[in-house]
């Protein structure tokens, strides 16, 4: 079955499907197609942020079907590895909140109505 992924790293996300039999290591391979990065210097964490090994299957992490969907897809974390060989810390930027509306817009008596008179 398929399983709906929400990769993140700092401010990047990418929405990707996946069988939940596909390997990490494949999965890797799917996000060297995107970014460009080497899967051996791409570091994956589940949303217990432990590190995700290659051999394993998304399943096993218990990304599944019922787990994943389309309108609520699994995160995934992404840490790439530097110049000097070292992996960077997992780092997810929250997303932003959008303003608050301005006062012309929160108008009680129209209810989004226009008024006629």
């Amino acid at each position: 079955m398929d399983v709906f992924l929400m990769i993140r790293r700092k401010k990047l996300t990418i929405f990707t499907d996946a069988k939940d039999t596909t390997s990490v290591g494949e999965l890797k391979k799917i996000i060297e197609g995107i970014l460009k990065i080497p899967p051996h210097n791409q570091q994956l964490f589940n949303k217990d942020n432990t590190v995700m090994e290659d051999d394993k299957t998304l399943q096993d992490y218990g990304l599944t079907s019922t787990t994943a969907k389309a309108q609520s897809p699994a995160t995934v974390g992404l840490a790439v590895r530097d110049e000097n060989g070292i992996f960077e810390p997992l780092e997810l930027t929250p997303y932003s909140a959008p303003p608050d509306l301005p006062d012309v817009m929160k108008s009680q008596e129209s209810n989004g109505q226009e008024q006629s008179s």
